[in-house]
């Protein structure tokens, strides 16, 4: 038990410095290249803070543990609104507008009560992964022409930064971390489940999902640190966006999903989740600071309630 506790804090620390290696030295290695900041943050971007999500669905999926597979991009969702955006709220409200709610959040909502509907049928196959990798390059086309992006403002601290021969060795080694870790936590998620006797969704849907979103958690920190918690709303409805219709998609276009009664428990909580954060964003334009609180409390409530059932 001792051994897989720490294997697993091995693969979040794997994990967190790999996604930050390949967002920094991705980023700029394109920009040398000529390629726009835009297409940096809608691709590359979206890319590195996924990549822990998408590394650990895939390996899980592919070795049989399908719970952990789905419940990893689940519980990592919830844990984004839930625990990460309220911590932001709490730290200092965040501001809302109507782009956020009516275009990026509402999006969220119905891709993932559409999510909740097919789970029904009792798997999610490659035609409706290829469905959700469909709506997500429809979604970056129009954000490219409505010349928008979610991740640039991440880059402005790579301005003065010039890509060095170490930013190439960077890049391969982000790459490797997360397959490694992605590995090591599938490895000692599914040995801590044994032990503890509790199931591989329960363990996916909150250890895993935390370990998968350190990313995004810490550079939610950092932003807030900075001053832009403007960014923060957009930031992780994005990602939650993207986890399901690039990591989930992707993943169900390559080998089909069996979904059990778990998982559709836990997508009914998430699209609970998705719509009352839609409800704070509207009431006022803004998450106060209880607010921010009482979807930390809900995130906690249901991780006791997910140990204990």
């Amino acid at each position: 038990m001792t051994i897989d506790i720490i294997t697993f804090c091995a693969a979040a620390v794997l994990l967190w410095f790999g996604a930050n290696w390949i967002v920094t030295s991705a980023a700029l290695i394109a920009r040398k290249y000529n390629v726009s900041e835009l297409v940096i943050g809608l691709t590359i971007v979206a890319l590195g803070t996924s990549a822990p999500e998408f590394l650990v669905t895939m390996n899980a999926a592919f070795r049989g543990h399908n719970d952990i597979s789905l419940s990893n991009v689940v519980g990592s969702n919830i844990f984004n609104l839930g625990f990460i955006l309220g911590l932001m709220a709490m730290i200092k409200p965040l501001v809302s507008n109507r782009t956020v709610v009516y275009r990026d959040g509402l999006l969220l909502f119905l891709t993932t009560a559409g999510i909740l509907a097919v789970s029904f049928v009792g798997e999610l196959g490659r035609w409706f992964g290829a469905g959700l990798m469909a709506l997500l390059i429809s979604y970056l086309v129009y954000l490219g022409m409505n010349r928008e992006s979610p991740g640039e403002d991440e880059l402005e601290e790579l301005k003065d930064r010039t890509v060095k021969w170490l930013d190439y060795v960077l890049l391969i080694g982000g790459f490797a971390a997360i397959a490694m870790g992605g590995h090591l936590m599938v490895s000692a998620a599914t040995s801590i489940a044994t032990t503890l006797g509790v199931s591989s969704w329960v363990i996916g849907v909150t250890i895993v999902a935390a370990g998968t979103s350190l990313p995004e958690l810490v550079t939610c920190l950092a932003a807030s640190v900075k001053g832009k918690n403007e960014m923060l709303l957009g930031n992780l409805i994005g990602s939650d966006f993207f986890n399901f219709a690039g990591v989930l998609g992707l993943t169900c276009l390559l080998k089909p999903l069996p979904v059990s009664p778990e998982a559709s428990s836990g997508l009914i909580v998430l699209v609970g989740m998705v719509g009352l954060v839609l409800i704070l964003l509207r009431t006022g334009w803004r998450v106060s600071r209880w607010e921010g609180a009482l979807l930390i409390a809900i995130n906690l409530v249901r991780w006791a309630r997910d140990f204990m059932a």
